[in-house]
């Protein structure tokens, strides 16, 4: 199975301005869809640790994953997201093994 995943593991105080960046990041990446993206992404706030969150950002395969990295519109975006966290964040690459539909 292809896949690979990226976990960004941050804190903020700012998450309504962080959602509103990911939305604008979104919304210019389908308005200009040259080049690898996300094929999908999901944002989870820590039940029991206030503050902490998760995005989670699914891509085709690692290479694309690598090409996104290396755009100028995603590093601007990670410049931007990291001024509104509290600290550095945490990133984990996944390759994706296996996958279950429960639906």
């Amino acid at each position: 199975m292809a896949g690979f995943v990226q976990i960004i593991e941050y804190r903020t105080s700012k998450p309504d301005e962080i959602a509103a960046l990911m939305e604008d990041f979104r919304a210019k990446r389908e308005a200009d869809p040259d080049g690898p993206a996300p094929t999908r992404g999901m944002t989870c706030a820590d039940r029991d640790e206030p503050g902490r969150y998760f995005a989670i950002v699914e891509f085709a395969s690692y290479e694309e994953a690598m090409q996104n990295s290396a755009r100028a519109d995603t590093t601007e975006f990670s410049e931007r997201m990291m001024e509104l966290c509290d600290g550095p964040g945490a990133f984990y690459n996944l390759d994706k093994v296996d996958e279950q539909d429960y639906s």
